[in-house]
């Protein structure tokens, strides 16, 4: 018959019908994975070959059924593979031998998935786009109850399926909805619209819903199959849903054996997926959803029955969730009626006690879905009981027993429910015209109540329990209260300050029971409204009670047994309202204490550092006075054992804030130096370790002392609402830190900053420190201590090599220097540039010689670059070995990483522009632009032609409208680059091409002149058109059909 051969044995030889049969069964057996794929190698070339058609037709008859599945399945695959094989007249054979082994097979009692796999083949069969079967679930209910094949040219002629379903047996039923559910699977998931199998597709599925077939399989085949016990469904088909008379469970009981036989509920699930379909049409096509819901009342009846109602409950809630708009408002009462009876009271009922086993919890998800999809008529109609039933259902959802997303699974979901609920108010409040809607307090009093239960749900669990929590359990909580801040700050627009006091007011009742846990969710809440209240006025009455109360008494006194987690939350709560303790400087010492108080916890110490310098930071000019006494807790501070060093770092940084708010440079020395010699206790300890051998620690107490230093340095910066002193450099002041009485410290914080820097640029800590150090005097207009000349930045970047620590973040460095720098000389600035560029170029070269490419530092090179255009442009093109550089960034171009490539592209995206220049600088660039710009289009061209991705192409888009514009040449350049054996895409011609780039030099051109007078902007950052241009010719490269127009 036919050999295979697989992962290099030999191969299976099959020469009978008997060998194939054994084969297969071989392939249900346990075996090796090497074994199965021999066998499954072997089995598809024989399904392949011409014989597979016979083949599957005598798998088909064999007693065993895993060899009548491979025979449905061989059908299948020859179908699916090799339909063109068939001729005109082979087409409609097949048809007939499917259908007659269909009607074997039911009729026979085959197993469910010899059938369905059969039935598989028969809807391949029909979504051939050749195929020529019409009506094929009328033809195939009307073969099935003669037994035989019916001739499809008689099939209008036949009998109304309606008086035909009703003599249907139970496995001809089934195998029908097996059919036409498989149908509306395939069709839903293999088509992005209606048209994918031809312009009649949907008409004939369409046909088949008209028909009203699905309606007449549960009817005729369930309903009225007479295999009840003796009794008959209430339903009267011309009344509505109350002629349905809410049949009671025990009406549409079945008998023990039909119950059994049905209890699949496929017909259920036969629904869904044509529901399914319906939706994905209904989008594309817009059609009329009735004939799909003709069985919605009886699927809504399903969920009085036990044995449908796991799946109903599930048909209903993925309905309502994604595609609501399939019920009507007949079905949303009734199933408003379902979810309020007695059993869903109850259910709710053992929600609240814990209960959250699978049907409590799906119809809690169900009672969801309604919610989301009826939320206005929820919001809106509370005076309807059922509706107002269902809001206190889904308030009932917020109060089960047990915590969030550890216990209690449905808490998270219904909040979902109520942050939509109260979305809606806020939308209907703002879209009423003159005065609120009549409903709006009832549905406030709603979201006064979602709060409340919130506040009781976000309680933090006792230490004996937390520490049972997994990971797992300790962040679905945490999500959770973060949820709640989400929802209390959407329900500030509607609650007003009336919450935040209420709050409050909780707040001082829990200080005075000392309900500890109670006080931390209401400060939580709090901390929640930061950012919503807008009345300062009524915020700081409010806020002046609570903390003018014992709350920074309690927490500072250490013998109250106080949570960790309520000190951290009332600690965050000042950096919250730190704008309060600036109007209101009368509470500052008391909060002040307890803050330093709380460092001396561990687990409160870095909250309470970050407290400390916000507080400082907005407060500093109330705090001068304080001056003295916070450098003296920050020496006691020091003192301790143990102190974190981004505990110092951040107290340090407070106090020099609070240095900043003197008046004169002379008043600030003083604390600066004390503040210095504190860092220097850091660089002595790191000396110390040095000599001990103790790597760690050496390392751990530079990059300390470095980042307070730094912390300093951005302490130290002018407040944005300080005025500056455009005279600045004439004041009497303005030397006082370069070559006045400051200049000393100034040069001990240089020469600590290098000395460390110099003996541990290996480590990134305190490279990135060092720079840190540099960066908040860049963009000073007021002299002081860390406003450093030129030189500093330019010394440390020169000593940078390849084996230097974050070494991108070093150039990154020298380009904030170059963009932000504005206290130096013009001369010294183009020095700066100058050695910088000099110091890249050397860099590039460094790695080209060792041939270890580091795009981090090749991107940080180039931005650097990038920025000397225009400013500095002079400096550069005069830089020996610069053309380094520019091969550098043409080769970045063509490179996989995508920062370099990136910079690459903005750096020529800059350079090709035109600028002012003249004489030797202009003939210079003009000469770089000849030797450069060929070589530039080419990539640009190769690149758009196909060789880069998708998403890189608005990146080449930019240095492609720039040079078109800026340089004359640019359009020959291109089109000897699209004609070059370099571009690669054969899938354009000529035309294409010349077309294509007319396009672009028209678009970029009349963009730019269009934009240049509108705005006044020449970056082309809007030419989105000629963004889509390169995006379609770089589709039409790859190989999609495209029709260019010029």
């Amino acid at each position: 018959m036919v050999s295979a051969n697989s992962n290099g044995d030999a191969p299976i030889e099959l020469h009978s019908l008997e060998e194939v049969e054994k084969l297969v069964q071989r392939l249900y057996l346990p075996g090796s994975p090497q074994e199965i794929t021999r066998i499954q190698d072997a089995l598809q070339k024989i399904q392949r070959s011409q014989e597979g058609w016979q083949l599957a037709d005598a798998l088909l008859r064999s007693t065993d059924n895993n060899v009548r599945f491979f025979g449905a399945l061989t059908f299948l695959m020859k179908i699916n593979k090799d339909w063109d094989s068939l001729s005109e007249e082979d087409a409609p054979l097949l048809l007939n031998t499917l259908i007659q082994w269909l009607l074997r097979l039911v009729n026979g009692g085959a197993p469910k998935m010899v059938i369905r796999k059969l039935c598989t083949a028969l809807i391949s069969y029909y979504l051939r786009p050749s195929s020529i079967w019409k009506q094929p679930i009328r033809h195939l209910v009307l073969c099935l109850n003669e037994g035989d094949v019916v001739p499809s040219n008689i099939l209008d002629q036949a009998p109304p399926i309606s008086s035909i379903l009703p003599n249907l047996s139970l496995s001809s039923a089934l195998a029908i909805l097996w059919f036409s559910r498989g149908l509306a699977e395939e069709v839903k998931a293999s088509a992005p619209g209606l048209e994918t199998y031809g312009p009649t597709s949907w008409g004939r599925s369409f046909d088949l819903l008209t028909k009203r077939l699905q309606t007449q399989i549960l009817r005729e085949s369930i309903f009225k199959h007479r295999r009840f016990s003796g009794r008959t469904p209430i339903y009267d088909e011309s009344n509505d849903w109350a002629g349905f008379k809410l049949v009671r469970r025990e009406h549409i009981m079945l008998s023990c054996e039909y119950r059994r036989r049905v209890r699949s509920t496929c017909w259920l699930i036969h629904q869904k997926d044509w529901i399914g379909y319906a939706h994905r049409a209904w989008i594309d096509k817009a059609i009329e959803l009735d004939p799909f819901r003709q069985l919605t009342p009886l699927a809504i009846i399903a969920l009085y029955n036990d044995d449908m109602y796991g799946v109903t409950v599930e048909l209903f809630t993925d309905v309502l969730t994604n595609f609501s708009a399939f019920l009507n408002a007949q079905d949303f009462m009734s199933l408003s009626t379902i979810l309020t009876n007695p059993k869903a009271q109850g259910i709710i009922s053992r929600l609240k006690e814990g209960d959250y086993d699978v049907e409590v919890m799906s119809f809690a998800r169900l009672l969801l879905a309604y919610g989301d999809a009826a939320v206005q008529d929820l919001a809106e109609k509370a005076d309807v009981q059922q509706f107002n039933q269902i809001v206190l259902q889904l308030l009932d959802l917020l109060s089960c027993d047990g915590y969030p997303g550890v216990e209690d699974e449905i808490c998270a979901e219904a909040l979902e429910f109520w942050m939509t609920y109260t979305e809606h108010l806020i939308d209907s409040l703002f879209s009423a015209e003159k005065q609120k809607p009549a409903w709006m307090d009832s549905a406030r009093q709603r979201v006064e109540a979602v709060i409340e239960a919130c506040w009781v749900k976000i309680r933090m669990p006792s230490s004996e329990v937390a520490i049972t929590w997994d990971s797992d359990a300790k962040a679905s909580f945490k999500n959770f209260r973060r949820d709640v801040e989400d929802i209390l700050q959407s329900s500030y627009t509607l609650l007003g300050i009336d919450v935040f006091g209420k709050l409050a007011h909780l707040a001082l009742q829990s200080l005075q029971s000392h309900a500890w846990l109670e006080l931390e969710a209401t400060l939580y809440c709090l901390n929640a409204l930061s950012d919503s209240v807008a009345d300062e006025d009524m915020v700081d009455q409010i806020l002046s009670r609570l903390f003018g109360s014992s709350l920074f008494a309690d927490m500072t006194n250490t013998t109250n047994s106080i949570p960790a987690k309520t000190r951290q939350t009332a600690v965050t709560m000042i950096t919250r309202y730190a704008t309060f303790f600036e109007r209101n400087v009368d509470h500052l010492p008391s909060m002040l204490n307890f803050l330093f108080e709380s460092l001396k916890a561990s687990a409160l110490a870095n909250v309470a550092a970050r407290a400390i310098a916000s507080t400082c930071s907005t407060c500093r000019k109330s705090l001068t006075s304080e001056l003295g006494a916070f450098l003296q807790q920050y020496e006691v501070l020091l003192s301790w054992d143990s102190v974190d060093a981004y505990v110092k770092e951040k107290v340090i940084g407070a106090i020099a804030a609070i240095v900043q708010a003197l008046p004169t440079e002379a008043d600030k020395l003083a604390p600066l130096s004390l503040l210095f010699q504190f860092v220097e206790m850091d660089v002595a300890s790191s000396m110390r370790f040095l000599e001990a051998s103790q790597a760690k620690g050496y390392q751990a107490s530079a990059a300390c002392a470095l980042k307070c230093l730094a912390s300093m340095a951005k302490a130290l910066e002018t407040p944005d609402e300080v005025a500056i002193d455009l005279d600045a450099d004439t004041h009497p002041q303005a030397l006082f830190w370069t070559e006045g009485e400051g200049a000393p410290l100034q040069s001990q914080v240089i020469r600590t900053i290098q000395k460390l820097y110099g003996e541990m640029s290996w480590n990134s800590d305190v490279v990135e420190a060092s720079c840190q150090v540099l960066r908040p005097g860049y963009k000073e207009n007021i002299p002081g201590l860390f406003v450093f000349p030129t030189s500093v930045t330019v010394d440390l970047v020169m000593a940078s090599t390849l084996e230097t620590a974050r070494l991108d973040y070093v150039l990154e460095t020298a380009g904030a220097m170059l963009n932000r720098h504005s206290q130096e000389s013009e001369f010294n600035m183009r020095h700066a540039a100058t050695s910088f560029l000099i110091h890249v170029v050397n860099l590039v070269h460094a790695m080209e010689v060792n041939g270890a490419i580091d795009p981090e530092v090749n991107s940080s090179g180039i931005e650097l670059a990038e920025k000397m255009i225009p400013r500095y442009l002079h400096s550069m093109i005069r830089v020996q070995n610069i053309e380094k550089l520019f091969e550098t960034t043409l080769v970045c171009l063509k490179a996989p990483d995508l920062m370099p490539k990136r910079a690459a592209a903005h750096f020529w995206a800059s350079f090709v522009q035109k600028h002012e220049l003249s004489g030797e600088d202009l003939q210079i660039v003009q000469a770089a632009m000849q030797q450069y710009g060929p070589q530039l289009c080419q990539i640009l061209a190769e690149q758009i032609g196909g060789e880069a991705a998708r998403s890189e192409l608005d990146i080449f888009a930019e240095p492609l409208k720039k040079l078109v514009f800026a340089q004359p040449q640019a359009k020959q350049w291109l089109a000897n680059a699209l004609d070059s054996e370099g571009f690669r895409s054969v899938k354009v011609g000529p035309t294409e091409k010349r077309v294509w780039l007319q396009k672009i030099m028209k678009q970029v051109r009349h963009i730019f002149m269009v934009l240049l007078l509108l705005t006044g902007d020449s970056s082309l950052r809007g030419a989105k058109g000629t963004n889509n241009a390169i995006k379609d010719f770089w589709i039409a490269c790859r190989g999609v059909e495209f029709a260019y127009a010029s």
